[in-house]
């Protein structure tokens, strides 16, 4: 098996058109095979219906990485055109009478993981509508396509718009000298300062000017107004409608039904619990926060996302001892990059061999990955770390292909936007947060069956490994091995300690921030409210420890409500359990072989061919428990 051959920028367009074509007609010829003359045996049937899975797949997946980080217009929207041709095949076959038949007719396998495969597939046939009527399968057939334009809509309107806020050099005092080195002022005598996160988050954590703050912030929030706003509420109510075409209360129990937490109404519970129990540290935390926010704005009483990174940082700076601008000088990008590959190849066996290959994009890097123990190829990581007009915005990871024992090797790309120079730490950790669901995808794509492959575990587990992989970056004996300034010398121990302790300070704020867009996210599904800006300010004012700033409107470029809809809680849910599974680890040696490997084989190499909470519970023992997490955001 070998990695998937890319084409150069200029012919991908081609070459996309033919993937796409030959991809879809060889799904429906094996779906014919299957209606016309199915296999007696019925695993030799699933076989090759998961053919047919990983045919679409390799479609969607290029498809979906192309459309968000490709430079040619051209080729992200053709790319969106074969996402939307793939959904409407799997649409069509999941509601297929005929192909249902042949499946709700098979004797269960005894191979437990065929047998897994048949119980999810008929449930894929039942919650697509195949026991419905003509007329409804043809609505349902208009939603599922629709949705998936609107969700296309929604990100490219996020993605593509960038705004800047122009200002006089001297109001931007307090920025990183490296930073603005980079940015000089044009011949308006102005600097420009972008949305794009290597600008706006330095803006908001470190100009004096509170001018300049409001107005960035503003900026950041407005992008995707007022056009995602419309998109939002027909997305919002096509959803609901295709859960109740197919027997279900709203969008969040039909959603939440292939989820660990099961039910629509145990989400609502679920936030509220972690509500509470942040409510005490948020508090302790934000008093103080606004306690120094009044030194220089005496009488506030309350204070905003404009002004609450910047005085976390002088809370930080002033009272906890850490000068994030002297911490980011520790973190040049090239150096932090090197350490990640070396930190994850020491923890889980891996040796990351650097590769030249044709990409989408110059600035991509690519690395070919072998198991050290017997220099087995396991797939290929390609990493796009920087931003650039066109691209995604955000931080994820893409699957390229998935990978099956025998057929394909798995290939993803980390698509992020870092700086190119300095970077905070926060971002450090950000990236090994990504590169957690890469390493994720690329273990679990050894496997017999192309729908266990990779990170196909519940939803909202995905996100458990990342956050637990975050550890790696504030541990003060890993940060040494990568993280120097410029004369050579490591990040101090004492640093790190300060570091965390800093980082512990803002936890209740955090998390009660996390639980006003998990709730967002779960009222706007639920309830479908008209005035999306009333319903958030609501919202905000109950869960979030800032105030609302008057006409602005972050629902309209908050991503995750097209991907993760109803289930941003998702991050509070899994960030519980991979607290649970970090206690398994000894801190004073991170790279133990045993619990490291015992990670790696039980958690991460079996994808979904186990249900999340028994991956769990096979490598700690026991099930998983609120504990850990409700012990580390007590302290």
């Amino acid at each position: 098996m070998t990695p998937l051959d890319l084409p150069a920028p200029s012919e991908t367009l081609a070459w996309m058109k033919e993937r796409a074509v030959a991809g879809l007609a060889r799904a429906r010829e094996l779906a014919d095979g299957l209606r016309s003359s199915p296999p007696s045996d019925a695993t030799e049937t699933l076989k090759t219906w998961d053919e047919i899975s990983l045919e679409l797949g390799n479609v969607a997946a290029a498809a979906s990485l192309l459309a968000n980080v490709h430079p040619l217009e051209d080729v992200r929207t053709a790319s969106e055109g074969a996402e939307i041709e793939v959904d409407r095949l799997v649409t069509e076959l999941n509601q297929d009478r005929a192909l249902y038949e042949v499946f709700a007719g098979l004797t269960v396998p005894e191979d437990p993981l065929a047998a897994r495969l048949l119980e999810k597939t008929l449930r894929d046939f039942r919650r697509a509508g195949v026991d419905r009527s003509d007329e409804v399968r043809a609505r349902l057939k208009e939603i599922n396509e629709r949705l998936t334009e609107l969700g296309q809509e929604f990100s490219r309107v996020i993605r593509d718009d960038v705004r800047e806020v122009r200002v006089t050099p001297e109001r931007l005092a307090g920025m990183p000298e490296d930073w603005l080195a980079a940015h000089p002022a044009g011949e308006d005598g102005l600097v420009v300062v972008s949305t794009d996160y290597p600008d706006s988050v330095p803006a908001r954590m470190f100009v004096h000017d509170a001018g300049v703050r409001r107005d960035v912030t503003i900026a950041f929030l407005e992008r995707g107004w007022p056009h995602n706003d419309a998109v939002l509420r027909e997305m919002f109510e096509l959803r609901h409608e295709l859960a109740g075409l197919v027997g279900y209360a709203d969008w969040p129990s039909y959603d939440a039904e292939v989820k660990m937490i099961g039910t629509g109404p145990a989400i609502a519970e679920f936030i509220d619990k972690i509500a509470e129990a942040a409510d005490g540290p948020m508090r302790r935390d934000l008093d103080v926060v606004i306690e120094r926010y009044r030194q220089d704005a005496p009488g506030g009483t309350a204070i905003t996302s404009a002004d609450l990174s910047y005085y976390q940082e002088l809370v930080r700076k002033e009272q906890l001892d850490v000068d994030a601008q002297l911490v980011r000088t520790y973190f040049d990008f090239g150096k932090v990059r090197a350490g990640l590959l070396d930190v994850t190849g020491r923890l889980f066996g891996l040796r990351y061999e650097p590769i030249e290959v044709t990409t989408w994009h110059e600035d991509v890097a690519s690395y070919d990955v072998f198991r050290v123990a017997d220099s087995t190829h396991l797939g290929r990581v390609h990493l796009d770390l920087h931003p650039r007009e066109g691209k995604y915005k955000h931080a994820a990871q893409f699957t390229l292909t998935d990978g099956v024992a025998g057929r394909q090797l798995p290939e993803g790309v980390l698509v992020c936007n870092f700086s190119r120079g300095l970077m905070e730490h926060d971002h450090v950790v950000t990236l090994f947060h990504e590169f957690g669901h890469l390493l994720h995808h690329v273990l679990a794509g050894h496997g017999e069956w192309t729908r266990f492959a990779g990170v196909a575990t519940e939803w909202d587990f995905v996100e458990a490994p990342s956050q637990m992989l975050e550890e790696w970056a504030w541990d003060a004996s890993v940060l040494q091995g990568f993280a120097s300034d410029a004369a050579g010398e490591p990040i101090p121990a004492e640093l790190v300690a300060k570091m965390r302790a800093a980082d512990d300070f803002g936890k209740g704020i955090q998390a009660r921030q996390q639980m006003f867009y998990a709730a967002m996210s779960y009222r706007f599904h639920e309830e479908r409210p008209a005035e999306l800006t009333q319903r958030m300010v609501e919202l905000q004012d109950r869960y979030a420890p800032t105030s609302w700033i008057e006409g602005t409107h972050m629902f309209a470029n908050f991503g995750h409500l097209g991907g993760y809809s109803s289930a941003y809680y998702t991050y509070m849910w899994s960030l519980v359990i991979a607290k649970d599974m970090f206690s398994a680890f000894d801190t004073a040696d991170l790279f133990a072989p045993d619990v490291a490997g015992r990670y790696r084989d039980k958690v991460l190499a079996p994808g979904g061919s186990k249900d999340a909470a028994d991956l769990v519970a096979d490598f700690l023992g026991r099930p998983f428990t609120f504990d850990a997490y409700a012990a580390w955001l007590a302290d």
